[in-house]
């Protein structure tokens, strides 16, 4: 089995998923073969990843932090690197992926005693991905001072006594109360979960890191642990794909730029990390647009993006007016792409007779394909090679999604996916609906989709730039933390 090492949060949001990701990037820089993995993560951010030993499904899902870091390491994605994933689709409940594939549905509480079972899957993954590697790097979620939920944690502690793996706590300075949160830690946790914890770590600091001095010594004298480093901001971190939810809060519009693409983010938005290619584009400013905010006057394009829960998204589209805004916006010649949720949305109706998604069983959609949706209990979960109709141009990309589409406007397709036809095209060409995943990644189609808006010279070289901010990144913890020292205590 190979060696491994843990980072644990004081809390959610406190940089983890970056973290991982460059050390991987550092590692296999000094020759480790090294892999990532993630016990149990929850996000609508999917990624497909390779099923070892499953040749005829396609794939299977995991989380898209698990995707990046994976190409930080320079291997394929797995669906061992995150076996449990949970898809938010209500407050209360969330769709359970597990080792890629849906093993059901679980409110909160349900979910909770679920836990035992999927401990088996756990460390039945485990155990798989470590294989032919030297070391793996093991990203936590939220925090392992939830010693209300300690019982049944299979992502923090729970996994790491079980597993025997070495953890190093992070703690963000960015939002404040660093000691006390890494004190705090320390002082609740049970003995046998403190004893797992070899140091920390401080991230996300702005200014000169020998600032801080004394607080690493506060933190000295409260818990005893060793300081593995200060981590600065990591402005690179802004050019790699957006993995969770949390930081929708803070996509807020740049500088005015040649074109305005304004998403609205729906309550169960997914996948958004599908803008990202053209949010690194120079001339392209992408707005998200909150709940309670209108879609902007002056944007030349709309993206209505995936969403785990298409009817009830649709529902709440119309009760922020965005429907009136969006048709105004056609009026005035704007162009729309809807991307698997949204293209849903985009059509006459959605029907949902089996009410797989909930309650609600039919929907009016936006009108502005004449296109119809049945959702369908089998999901569609596959790395895709295709072709843009309308631009000529090769793309590549996923599917994940319930439902099929149907409808007139599906004779003009806007993408041939391994020899079949998908999505449609409005007559004026204006709108576009998809089910697939990352087609703004496609540099050649990207650039070509923007000229024909009137944006000449973009395609730059996305999956470069991504590569660029790794190296950044692991250049930056070399040069910070002691990386010899977390490399060297991983068992």
């Amino acid at each position: 089995m190979a060696k491994a090492i843990m980072l644990q949060g004081t809390g959610s949001d406190v940089g983890k998923t970056v973290l991982v990701a460059g050390l991987c990037r550092a590692a296999k820089k000094r020759g480790l073969k090294v892999r990532p993995f993630k016990p149990q993560n929850m996000s609508n951010n999917a990624a497909v990843a390779d099923i070892p030993g499953d040749n005829h499904h396609g794939g299977g899902e995991i989380g898209r932090a698990q995707w990046l870091q994976a190409i930080a390491c320079g291997v394929p994605p797995s669906v061992h690197m995150n076996p449990v994933l949970l898809k938010p689709q209500t407050d209360i409940g969330a769709q359970v992926i597990v080792q890629g594939k849906v093993f059901g549905e679980a409110r909160a509480r349900d979910y909770q005693a679920l836990k035992g079972r999927l401990m088996d899957a756990v460390l039945d993954s485990w155990s798989k991905v470590g294989e032919g590697a030297d070391l793996v790097i093991v990203e936590g979620a939220g925090s392992p001072a939830e010693i209300n939920l300690r019982s049944r944690d299979i992502a923090n502690m729970g996994f790491a006594t079980r597993a025997n793996v070495p953890v190093v706590l992070v703690g963000d300075i960015d939002r404040g109360g660093v000691i006390a949160s890494v004190a705090g830690t320390h002082l609740i946790l049970p003995e046998e979960d403190r004893r797992m914890i070899v140091g920390y770590l401080i991230n996300k600091f702005r200014g000169d890191v020998t600032l801080f001095d004394d607080g690493i010594k506060a933190i000295d004298t409260f818990t005893g642990w060793r300081c593995f480093g200060v981590v600065p901001w990591l402005k690179a971190a802004a050019r790699l794909p957006s993995e969770d939810s949390v930081v929708l809060e803070r996509l807020a519009s740049g500088e005015a730029r040649a074109l305005k693409v304004a998403v609205p983010m729906l309550g169960r938005i997914a996948n958004f990390d599908d803008l990202d290619p053209l949010k690194a584009e120079p001339q392209v400013e992408v707005v998200f647009v909150p709940p309670g905010k209108p879609l902007p006057t002056d944007a030349g394009l709309v993206v209505i993006p995936g969403s785990k829960s298409t009817i009830g998204d649709l529902l709440k589209f119309r009760e922020n007016g965005w429907d009136r805004d969006l048709a105004v916006h056609r009026k005035r010649g704007g162009h729309v792409v809807g991307i698997c949720g949204g293209y849903q949305m985009l059509g006459r109706m959605v029907r949902d007779p089996q009410a797989i998604e909930g309650s609600v069983k039919e929907a009016e959609g936006l009108g502005l394909l004449d296109v119809e949706t049945v959702m369908e209990p089998e999901k569609t979960v596959r790395n895709v090679s295709a072709r843009s109709v309308p631009f000529d141009m090769p793309l590549e990309g996923y599917e994940i999604h319930l439902g099929s589409t149907t409808g007139p406007d599906t004779r003009r397709p806007s993408a041939i996916i391994n020899g079949t036809e998908d999505g449609a095209i409005s007559g004026d060409g204006k709108v576009i609906g998809t089910y697939m995943h990352g087609l703004f990644g496609a540099d050649g189609f990207r650039g070509k989709f923007l000229e024909s808006l009137g944006i000449r010279g973009a395609g730059i070289d996305y999956r470069a730039q991504v590569e660029t901010a790794l190296d950044d990144i692991a250049a930056e913890l070399e040069r910070h933390l002691d990386c010899d020292a977390i490399f060297g205590l991983a068992r």
